[in-house]
């Protein structure tokens, strides 16, 4: 995997020439309008890297997108990478490992989601706070690298508090319904069933998504901060559960992009 790690980062690297990105970025389904904000100074194709894995999805563009947002320098996956795809928990966060070695500070993560928690409504953003593993794999299993991070990384705090105190104050300031919670991590790809929506939300859960975690993971185990943000797209109230079609979902994401993109936008602003 090391080996794996430094011929990517390498590729890419002779390909950007000197650029250095400070913040890395993945957009999650329907939410890739960010990438129209970023002064774009380079883009690659997944399937042009060596390794990277190539997004299946056909609403996921499969870019590499470096260049300049809100005054800071970043490199942003527009199309994440999913476990249900057939790859490997390595190689979907391969991309998270390859941003911290081209010289990322932060991690900036957006999904689409559905809520548990009937405060949450559908078109509101949930900014995660912590969050519940039920992919039933782990990105750090096998052998540990001690040059990419510990044998047992620390979790008490996956997501950066000061980011998530002055993105709760962003949203606030332009009257956007967003919250704080937890977020629970399944495989996918089916959504979920009546009985599963009551019982993710009865073990804390407050939005269940197919992806987030293992990116997580890797980056805490990188030592980068993170901050994460889901929109939501459903509403897995188990009494009142009506049937959605991912075309619904991608469709309310894409309406409620603009909120996740002007938090995202201020917050990279205000870093130091």
């Amino acid at each position: 995997m090391l080996q794996t790690i430094y011929k990517t980062t390498e590729y890419i690297k002779k390909r950007v020439g000197d650029f250095e990105p400070e913040i890395g970025i993945i957009l999650g389904t329907g939410l890739g309008a960010l990438v129209r904000e970023i002064e774009v100074e380079h883009q690659l194709m997944y399937s042009n890297i060596p390794d990277f894995p190539i997004s299946t999805l056909e609403f996921h563009s499969g870019k590499l997108i470096f260049g300049t947002l809100s005054g800071k320098k970043v490199v942003a996956m527009q199309g994440r990478l999913h476990h249900y795809e057939g790859y490997s928990m390595q190689q979907i966060t391969l991309p998270v490992r390859v941003m911290k070695m081209l010289g990322i500070k932060k991690l900036f993560v957006s999904n689409a989601s559905g809520s548990l928690n009937p405060a949450i409504k559908t078109g509101d953003l949930m900014i995660i706070n912590d969050h519940i593993n039920l992919q039933g794999e782990n990105p750090l299993r096998g052998r540990n690298f001690d040059e990419l991070g510990p044998r047992f990384p620390d979790m008490s705090s996956p997501y950066d508090k000061d980011l998530i105190g002055h993105g709760i104050e962003i949203a606030a300031k332009h009257g956007i319904a967003c919250h704080q919670g937890v977020y629970v991590s399944v495989p996918g790809p089916n959504l979920e069933t009546r009985a599963e929506y009551r019982y993710l939300r009865i073990i804390g859960g407050d939005a269940v998504g197919m992806s987030t975690v293992p990116e997580v993971i890797v980056a805490n185990h990188m030592q980068v901060p993170v901050f994460a943000v889901s929109v939501i797209t459903d509403e897995g109230f188990h009494d009142v559960l009506e049937p959605v079609s991912v075309e619904e979902i991608i469709n309310v994401a894409t309406e409620a992009e603009p909120k996740m993109t002007t938090v995202l936008k201020e917050l990279i602003a205000s870093l130091n």
